[in-house]
């Protein structure tokens, strides 16, 4: 395993972390009676695998359904049999959980106690505030008296170490954040940040100048249903598996401190690993793979739209013009299903806006006849491809829409 200095925060870092939202019995905020003997001997043998591949970084959630209580019934038992060691928390682990900001912190409050009971611990390296997503979660973190101000006191009583965020906001959102310097501002920010989706680039550099450790969020399934790729993306990317390519792609800016990997099951950490002895020569070795998929999509979109679709275009906030549609997110689909057959990747993402809350903001395009001509004229007219947008949109609705996807979770 590689590890890398996780911002201020000074922990060494596994550049793999062992994500916890997909082994779990269930997504329901259930007991430890729901349990079955098999899943959780699956969720305890996935996590010695995690360490002894030297990824000691173990990362869940109060909203991954039973997942804290079902690592507290594994970490106290490995915590008991492992030595003192450099890397890591006080005993070789890192441990990390996240709790929603409240717009009460005495209930936030509340909630990072009972999820460090969950845990069996009274003490996690790592606290994220979950979900800051928008301007008025992020108001209930750092308001005077807010949720960061909450977790600064946990932190002093010995409660948590390090103090983060996660996020599945706009970039401007994210840089705000991460820029914040209020009660000691944030430690680190887990956000997406891969191939497929490489907008928040400045909030990783934001990051960076402020020493604010970088955590990326769901590289093999937001990063494009890597774990069972289409045969298009698996030719372009030759040599390497999709999920190898995109660890390097991530993993050969210094910049990016650790990829969550949500495994499911012991195996699902194969892939990645595998991909550590090539990083020495990732550049070469993505070259040919970059130019390839490049290509493909300029030959599905044209370069134009490649480059430059998203120009203009008004936030799904700017309802009023645009009928609350994600334009943004619906056009990205879109393109990477006629580029790279990422089709079933689309359905589920383009099925979850207008279920999605504020974790998968906005609506789809489901509605659009319904909408006047003049108003979605007056919607795109900033865009150089005012005329194209509306057809682009009846296109991916025709291509991604079907059965509405609930959100299971958040990630």
């Amino acid at each position: 395993m590689q590890y890398r200095r996780f911002g201020r925060t000074e922990l060494s870092m596994p550049v793999f972390s062992c994500g916890g939202m997909r082994y779990q019995q269930t997504w329901d905020d259930a007991t430890l009676d729901v349990v079955e003997d098999a899943n959780q001997q699956n969720l305890r043998a996935t996590i010695h695998r995690a360490i002894e591949l030297g990824i000691t970084h173990i990362e869940t959630a109060r909203g991954y359904g039973t997942s804290e209580r079902q690592l507290g019934l594994v970490l106290p038992e490995i915590r008991a049999t492992r030595p003192v060691e450099a890397k890591g928390g006080p005993d070789g682990l890192i441990v990390q959980t996240k709790i929603a900001p409240h717009a009460n912190p005495k209930e936030f409050r509340r909630q990072v106690l009972d999820s460090l009971d969950r845990l069996k611990t009274d003490y996690v390296d790592l606290l994220g505030l979950h979900g800051i997503n928008t301007y008025e979660v992020f108001w209930h973190a750092v308001k005077p008296g807010g949720c960061l101000e909450e977790a600064r006191k946990l932190q002093r009583e010995g409660r948590v170490g390090s103090v983060g965020f996660s996020t599945h906001g706009l970039t401007d959102l994210i840089v705000d954040a991460v820029n914040y310097q209020g009660a000691g501002g944030f430690d680190y920010v887990n956000l997406h940040w891969y191939y497929i989706n490489q907008w928040n680039w400045p909030a990783v550099e934001a990051a960076t100048k402020n020493e604010v450790g970088v955590f990326i969020i769901s590289p093999n399934d937001k990063g494009g249903l890597l774990y069972k790729p289409s045969d298009k993306l698996v030719e372009l990317c030759q040599p390497l598996h999709p999920i190898v390519f995109n660890s390097l792609f991530c993993l050969r800016r210094p910049e990016v401190h650790t990829l969550s990997l949500g495994a499911s099951q012991p195996s699902d950490f194969d892939l990645q690993v595998s991909s550590l002895p090539l990083l020495d020569k990732a550049d070469e070795r993505l070259a040919p793979i970059l130019a390839r998929l490049r290509r493909a999509m300029v030959e599905a979109v044209g370069e134009d739209v490649a480059d430059h679709f998203r120009d203009g275009l008004p936030t799904w906030e700017e309802g009023d013009n645009a009928g609350y549609i994600n334009t943004h997110i619906v056009l990205w689909l879109r393109n990477l299903a006629l580029a790279y057959d990422l089709t079933e990747y689309g359905k589920m993402r383009y099925n979850l806006l207008g279920n999605g809350g504020h974790w998968f903001s906005g609506l789809n395009a489901a509605h659009l006849d319904t909408m006047p001509t003049e108003r979605l004229e007056k919607a795109y007219k900033d865009s150089p491809f005012a005329d194209r947008i509306a057809g682009w949109l009846r296109e991916a609705h025709e291509l991604l829409g079907g059965a509405e996807v609930q959100r299971l979770g958040r990630d």
